[in-house]
Parts: C-alpha cells; sequence; structure tokens
C-alpha cells in the first residue's frame, strides 16, 4: 500500500472520528447550554497541553529530520571514500588498478541496485555487501608497493577504505527506525488528548466550528505521519538516497 495512501487513509480517519463525536456530542447538549460559560482556568490549561503538545511534536520532527541528514551525510562519505580509492589507484600496475577498481564498482552497483532495497526490508546490511567490500580491502591492504610513488598513495588508501567502512557500518546503524518505543507512546497519547481536548470548548454543530475541528484533527494526523515518515532515514518514503553512488560513479547507472 502506497504511503501517501495510508496517509490520506489516516487523515480521513481521524477528521471523520473528531467530526462523529463532535455531532453526537452536540445532540446531547441542553438547548439552555451556554458555551461561554466553560471556566478561564479550563481555556487556560487546554492552552498550555496544545502549547506543550506543539513543542514535543516540533522536537520529534527536528530529531527524526536531523537524523535523515545524518544518514544522508553518511552515505555521501562512504561514497566519497570509494571514489578517492577508485581514483588515487592510478598510480599502480596496470593489473592492480583494475582489479581494485572493478571491485569498487561491484561494491558500489550491488549497494545501489540490491541492498539498498535489502535494507528497507530487512533494517540490516546484508552479508554479501560486506564480503563485497571486504574484497575491497584485502585488494589495497595486501598490495605492496614497489616504487615510492606506489609507498606514498598506499597509506591514503587504506585511510580512504577506513573511511568507507566507518561510513558503512554507519549506514547500517541507522538502517532501521531511531524513534524508541517510549516516545511514540507518549506522541500518540499526546495526540489524543490534545484533540480530545476539542470536546471540552463546548464546540456547535456550526460550519466553521466543524471545519476547524476538522483540520486540527488532519494537522495532527500528518505530522504523526511526517515524524514516522521521517523514523526510517533508508526505508520509507522521504528518505535518504543512493544519490552520491550514481553521481560518483556514473557508469553504474548505464
Amino acid at each position: 500500500m502506497s504511503e501517501w495512501l495510508v496517509l490520506s487513509i489516516a487523515m480521513a480517519a481521524a477528521c471523520a472520528v473528531v467530526l462523529t463525536i463532535v455531532v453526537i456530542n452536540n445532540r446531547r447538549v441542553r438547548e439552555d447550554d451556554d458555551p461561554s460559560e466553560t471556566p478561564d482556568v479550563m481555556d487556560y490549561m487546554t492552552m498550555m497541553i496544545g502549547v506543550i503538545y506543539a513543542i514535543v511534536l516540533g522536537l520529534a520532527i527536528a530529531g527524526v529530520w536531523e537524523g535523515r541528514s545524518a544518514a544522508q551525510e553518511t552515505v555521501r562519505q562512504e561514497a566519497q571514500a570509494l571514489h578517492e580509492v577508485r581514483q588515487r589507484v592510478q598510480v599502480y600496475p596496470a593489473e592492480v588498478r583494475d582489479r581494485i577498481r572493478a571491485d569498487v564498482d561491484a561494491y558500489v552497483t550491488y549497494v545501489v541496485r540490491d541492498e539498498w532495497p535489502h535494507m528497507s526490508e530487512h533494517e540490516a546490511l546484508s552479508a554479501k555487501g560486506t564480503r563485497l567490500f571486504d574484497r575491497i580491502r584485502t585488494d589495497v591492504t595486501q598490495y605492496a608497493p614497489r616504487t615510492d610513488l606506489e609507498g606514498q598513495a598506499y597509506q591514503p588508501l587504506v585511510d580512504q577504505v577506513a573511511a568507507a567502512d566507518d561510513a558503512r557500518g554507519a549506514r547500517g546503524q541507522n538502517a532501521g527506525a531511531t524513534m524508541p518505543g517510549v516516545v511514540w507512546f507518549g506522541l500518540i497519547i499526546g495526540a489524543v488528548v490534545t484533540v480530545g481536548l476539542i470536546f471540552v470548548l463546548q464546540i456547535r454543530r456550526t460550519f466553521r466550528e466543524l471545519l476547524l475541528a476538522g483540520l486540527f484533527s488532519v494537522l495532527i494526523s500528518f505530522l504523526l505521519f511526517l515524524i514516522w515518515d521521517f523514523d526510517a532515514p533508508y526505508g520509507r518514503g522521504i528518505s535518504a538516497t543512493a544519490a552520491p553512488f550514481l553521481d560518483l560513479f556514473p557508469q553504474i547507472g548505464s
């Protein structure tokens, strides 16, 4: 099921539930009931709870967005390090250079085409991707430089492989959801309480009041969906992409 379809259903359901409860609750109100008699302290508490929940939502959105941005930066660092490996081996003999470049291309191709969907489905790196990366490490570290120029290039190549390995490890750690369950519990309970406070204000069945109640519930649903979508940096609609690999290794896209 498409994530946008899930969002539409969630917002429509939230709006329908709120409006239904408002209409049913309004039928039970006596004709002599005066909504202006709501105590001031009730208005104050309603406002404070709404403000507190808005702050919590803002912090949650900022947190998952920062995690998504960090995940994208990790991908860029890994791609850049592998690109440096591919370029720096030009001083090596043709046989060694071609073997390392072929292994780098094979690894990048696998990451873009196969490991990315695997991360989305299993929230972890694949064993084959690890084996392909280990082959690059072996090619680079086990070669014995024969000239001064090769010796000068050897240590930077090893450092770039280490940087790529570190970025790959970080990518694996961020493959799953990052928001703890207890935070989701608080967000959902807070949403229920905040939306439920609509009924404390004794709104009527006028078009303006029903519209505001519906829009408020839709907004809460959308913000919760936004947090959920950002929560898996590699697994959902608005996620980190493999664009850095495609930009630095255009040959794998052909």
